[in-house]
């Protein structure tokens, strides 16, 4: 897992395509966070490149997330191919002349992140229709379909506003920039608000060091969105996982399957904290950070409610044991308070 806030996705777009499986383990071992896959069908774009079959083949080269980026006319045709290719999130165009709604809910009914690109010179008024549906916007800064082209200051600046996007998802939504990015065009992008930079030549071109100019662009966006939004303070990272309560296993069970219900993710697993009398101790419950005003205000009442009944179960137990024994009642021990 990368540290900070910013991830870095390495577009293969200006890779040596005759030996994609090694440029990717290159990257993969550079401490890149994603794969970005450009796919394009010499019609939508004039350019050709690769499709399912092919990532398909390269999934079993790295573990990372596949980023699936369609500039293609009619991805409804095509996406269920991408999806079984085993890419983790699917971004079209918003230019398409199909139906894009119906190929957004296909996305994330397979479970997988569905995103919008928009061109240069498209308003992003064009994704508004399909707010609830996106968990990424892509913002192009360079007219998709060759890499190596330079980076467009001006279109970069819809990040700004893109976030309303996006902000129904505050733990999962992103804002991606695809287009020239660099470690010259990095704290720009940063302070702009971008999640995900998406960096082609930078990381491929011949000499390059893909680990130092990964660690350079992370770093710059990094300095640039904290004195942007963050005074000057490193933001936290926005999958870093913060600790909203802890239960027993088998009554924090319904506050889980509750918050999770409503699409965030939760981590439920064994603590540190109080231990009943027959050894089970309490579960820690995980949000992300991003999330976790959300849950921590949504379910207040839920989650008060099933700790003071935990509390009364403890109590309980350890009273019986001490019962059983012949021993004076014992304090039954309260819930250990976060550091």
């Amino acid at each position: 897992m990368a540290r900070g806030r910013v991830r870095v996705a390495a577009s293969i777009l200006n890779a040596d395509l005759g030996n994609l499986a090694r440029e990717i383990r290159r990257v993969d071992r550079a401490g890149v966070d994603r794969i970005h896959l450009d796919v394009m069908d010499g019609h939508f774009v004039p350019n050709l490149t690769f499709g399912a079959a092919t990532i398909a083949a390269l999934r079993r080269v790295t573990k990372l997330p596949f980023d699936a980026h369609l500039m293609i006319s009619e991805p409804s045709r095509y996406v269920g191919g991408f999806i079984e290719a085993g890419c983790d999130s699917i971004t079209i165009h918003v230019e398409v002349e199909e139906p894009i709604e119906p190929t957004l809910r296909t996305i994330r009914e397979a479970g997988r992140a569905a995103g919008l690109s928009l061109r240069p010179g498209t308003s992003l008024e064009a994704l508004e229709p399909y707010r609830d549906l996106l968990d990424i916007v892509l913002v192009m800064t360079v007219e998709p379909g060759f890499g190596g082209q330079s980076f467009m200051r001006e279109p970069a600046r819809k990040l700004l506003d893109a976030r309303r996007l996006v902000d129904h998802r505050p733990w999962s939504g992103e804002l991606h920039v695809d287009g020239g990015v660099s470690r010259e065009t990095a704290e720009y992008i940063g302070s702009l608000g971008a999640d995900v930079l998406v960096v082609g030549s930078a990381l491929f071109r011949k000499g390059a060091d893909p680990a130092r100019e990964t660690r350079l662009v992370r770093s710059l966006a990094e300095e640039g969105f904290a004195d942007a939004f963050h005074g000057a303070r490193p933001p936290a990272p926005k999958d870093r996982w913060v600790k909203v309560t802890s239960l027993p296993r088998e009554i924090g069970a319904d506050v889980v399957r509750a918050i999770e219900s409503e699409g965030v993710p939760v981590i439920f697993l064994r603590g540190e904290g109080r231990v009943a009398p027959d050894g089970a101790r309490d579960h820690d419950l995980l949000v992300p950070i991003a999330a976790e005003p959300i849950v921590r205000e949504r379910w207040a009442a839920m989650i008060q409610a099933t700790e003071r009944l935990a509390d009364a179960h403890h109590a309980a137990r350890v009273a019986a044991v001490a019962a059983a024994d012949g021993e004076p009642l014992a304090t039954a021990g309260g819930r250990r308070a976060d550091p």
